[in-house]
C-alpha cells in the first residue's frame, strides 16, 4: 500500500504546471538560478540609484546615504551617485563625506547648475552664508528661471533674518 501512495503523490506533483525536476530533488539549483548572465551588457547599478533617490525624496537620508555609497562602489565616478551621496551626507551633517564628493565632482560637473545649487546648499547648512550666496548667484547667472535656484536664494534670504547662536547660549531655556 505504501508504494501505491508514494506513486500517487509523485504523479500528482509531477502533473503540476510549474514544478520542474530540479524542484523535486533535495539538492541542485533550478535552471533560473544557474542562468548564464555573461551576455548582459551592464551591471544593474541604476537600480541602486533609483532606490537611493526615492529614499532621499522620502527623507530617509541614512538609507539614501548607504545606497548612494553602494552605487559609488560600483561606479566611483558616476556624477549622479556622487551628487546624491553628497546631498545625503549634507542632510546627515556628515560634511567630511560631502566635501569628498564635491571635490570629486568639481572636475566633472563643477560648472553645472546642479553642482552649484547643491554645494551652495551645503554651505547654507554649515552656516557659511556668504559662500552659499556666491554659489547660488553663479547658478542664477547660468539660468535665472531655474526654480531650485530661486528657492535656494529665498532660503538664504530667510536664513539671514535668524540670529546665530553659539552652543552655550541656549542653556537654561
Amino acid at each position: 500500500m505504501r508504494p501505491f501512495i508514494a506513486l500517487v503523490c509523485f504523479i500528482s506533483l509531477a502533473s503540476c504546471e510549474n514544478v520542474s525536476w530540479a524542484e523535486l530533488t533535495g539538492f541542485g539549483d533550478s535552471p533560473a538560478s544557474a542562468k548564464d548572465t555573461s551576455n548582459l551588457s551592464y551591471y544593474p547599478d541604476d537600480d541602486l540609484l533609483v532606490s537611493a533617490k526615492v529614499q532621499f525624496k522620502e527623507g530617509n537620508y541614512g538609507k539614501s546615504f548607504r545606497m548612494f555609497k553602494s552605487a559609488l562602489d560600483v561606479t566611483p565616478k558616476d556624477p549622479a551617485a556622487l551628487l546624491g551621496f553628497a546631498a545625503s551626507a549634507d542632510m546627515l551633517r556628515k560634511f567630511d563625506h560631502s566635501d569628498f564628493a564635491y571635490r570629486s565632482l568639481k572636475p566633472i560637473i563643477g560648472g553645472r547648475i546642479e553642482y552649484l545649487n547643491n554645494y551652495g546648499y551645503s554651505m547654507l547648512l554649515r552656516g557659511e552664508l556668504v559662500q552659499a550666496r556666491t554659489y547660488f548667484l553663479k547658478a542664477y547667472e547660468k539660468d535665472p528661471s531655474n526654480p531650485v535656484t530661486a528657492n535656494n536664494l529665498e532660503l538664504l534670504r530667510n536664513s539671514v533674518n535668524y540670529p546665530k547662536r553659539g552652543p552655550g547660549q541656549l542653556k537654561g531655556i
